[in-house]
This record gives C-alpha cells, sequence and structure tokens, in this order.
C-alpha cells in the first residue's frame, strides 16, 4: 500500500472531495429513506415529568407532547396563545400556609384545583371542605403519595386511586372528581392508560419551581424569577400548599400576573376546551 505522502497533490485533493461528495450523497440519502418511513405512533416519554425553558413568553418543551398526552387524557398545559393560566396546587400535608393561599384566591377570585392526598384529607377536612365551598376542584393525588411509575398492576394503581376517592366521599358527602397527578411526576405509559381505564384525566405541569422543602424556602425575589419569567400562554401552574413563600407572595403574584395580562381558567375549562 502507498503511503499517504508518496501520492501526489493532486491526486489528494481529488481524493479528498470524492470522499466528501459520497458522504454528503450518503447523508442526504438516508434522510430521504426515513423520511418515507411509515409515521410511528407516537407515545408519551416515560420516568419524571420533565421541562426545559428555552424561550421566555413561550410553553417549555417537555418529555411529551400535546398529541402524545392527549390520545391517555393527559394534559401539561394548553396550547394556545391566550394568555390563560391554569393554577395547580400540590397538598402533601397541612402546615399552616393553605389558609392564606385561599384567602390570596378568594380576593382576587381565582379558582385553583388542589390534588390533596390522604393524610392531608384525613387531618384538614375542613380546609377541603373550605376549598369546595369557595369554588376549588380537589384533585385526587393518591392516598399515600407513592412512585407510581413503579406500580404495573392494575388493582395496586386503582386502590391508590381509590382509597382517597372514598376518604374523600365520606368527608365531602359527593363523589371525587376523576382529576388525577402522579407524584413527583413520576409516571409510566401503562400508568397513563390505566388511570384513562378508570375514567381519570391525568395533569403534569408546564410551569413549577422549587417550592416544597420547608427548610429551604425560596426567597420572593426567587420565586418571582422563576414565576413571572417562565410564565407563558396556557400555563398549568403547579405550586405547593406547604410553601409558606407561596403563601405570603400569592396575593402579590395573583396582581403581577393580571398585569402582564393574564386571567385565569379552571381545569374543567382546559378538558372542554372553552
Amino acid at each position: 500500500m502507498k503511503s499517504l505522502k508518496k501520492i501526489p497533490y493532486k491526486n489528494l485533493f481529488k481524493l479528498t472531495v470524492l470522499f466528501a461528495a459520497a458522504f454528503f450523497i450518503g447523508q442526504i440519502a438516508g434522510r430521504v429513506v426515513d423520511y418515507m418511513q411509515p409515521e410511528a405512533v407516537p407515545t408519551a416519554a416515560e420516568g419524571s415529568w420533565g421541562l426545559s425553558f428555552q424561550e421566555e413568553g413561550k410553553p417549555p418543551v417537555a418529555n411529551a407532547t400535546f398529541d402524545e398526552l392527549k390520545q391517555y387524557d393527559a394534559y401539561y398545559a394548553e396550547n394556545t396563545t391566550d394568555k390563560v393560566i391554569y393554577l395547580t396546587f400540590d397538598c402533601g400535608y397541612e402546615n399552616g400556609n393553605t389558609a392564606p393561599i385561599l384567602d390570596a384566591l378568594k380576593k382576587h377570585n381565582v379558582h385553583a384545583t388542589f390534588f390533596v392526598v390522604g393524610n392531608f384529607l384525613s387531618t384538614s377536612p375542613d380546609l377541603v371542605k373550605r376549598m369546595v365551598a369557595e369554588g376549588h376542584i380537589v384533585g385526587n393525588h393518591t392516598y399515600n403519595h407513592p412512585d407510581m411509575s413503579k406500580i404495573s398492576t392494575m388493582d395496586a394503581f386503582s386502590k391508590e386511586l381509590g382509597d382517597i376517592e372514598t376518604l374523600y366521599q365520606e368527608t365531602i358527602g359527593q363523589p371525587m372528581i376523576k382529576y388525577y397527578r402522579p407524584p413527583q411526576g413520576k409516571y409510566s405509559e401503562s400508568n397513563l392508560k390505566m388511570a384513562q381505564e378508570l375514567g381519570y384525566k391525568t395533569f403534569f405541569w408546564s410551569l413549577a419551581y422549587v417550592d416544597w422543602y420547608q427548610d429551604k424556602q425560596p426567597s420572593k425575589e426567587e420565586a418571582f424569577d422563576k414565576l413571572l419569567g417562565r410564565i407563558h400562554p396556557g400555563a398549568v401552574v403547579l405550586l405547593h400548599s406547604t410553601s409558606k413563600t407561596n403563601g405570603e407572595i400569592l396575593d402579590e403574584l395573583l396582581t403581577k400576573w393580571e398585569e402582564m395580562g393574564y386571567t385565569f381558567k379552571t381545569l374543567d375549562q382546559l378538558v372542554s376546551g372553552s
């Protein structure tokens, strides 16, 4: 075999051009083949719900699209340019911050959805009754708040949702709406299917921030930086009712969102498209 340095310069140049041309043609052919392949049926990603914020005022890129989730009656935001917010709270336990949150919502005439677990419902029934009386939706956050992605059988899955349905019926005197939020956003495609088979609609979110650590609460400035900078049309916002910061800033936060031109709708309206 000839060594590279013995090949004349002109021949070496021609050889390089030929290799580059062949590579380019191969890339184009590959793309044509890919384009001509039948389109696969989209499936939702699995694991932990995740978001990537790429442009201020625009919805984040999630690990499942609107259409991928729609086939399971699942949502994470509304695909719209209208300045509307769907406000939701996850309620793991009560530590004195839910009442101020309800006060702020009442002041602004905003109706939210509270996803509750068994502990919250059993220890704070009066707060749940107040939520219902003031026009809020109370949804299912499971009875024990487990990692639902590790639950593979319908019996175990339906028990987590059914136990809190029963407690809600006993406490409030009416059936619980079939709106479900996976604890910690952990899910699997089979979870989405099982929830759908049980008549549930699954709700993720398009905006949240780290507000759940009791000994490391965000400052007002940190909260506003995330919640004002990343708000977008059609946002489903997730806040935690355990957050002292949320209890303190919610009145001002709602005012600031309103000043930005946003209005508020409920998850019922998201589902119905109204």
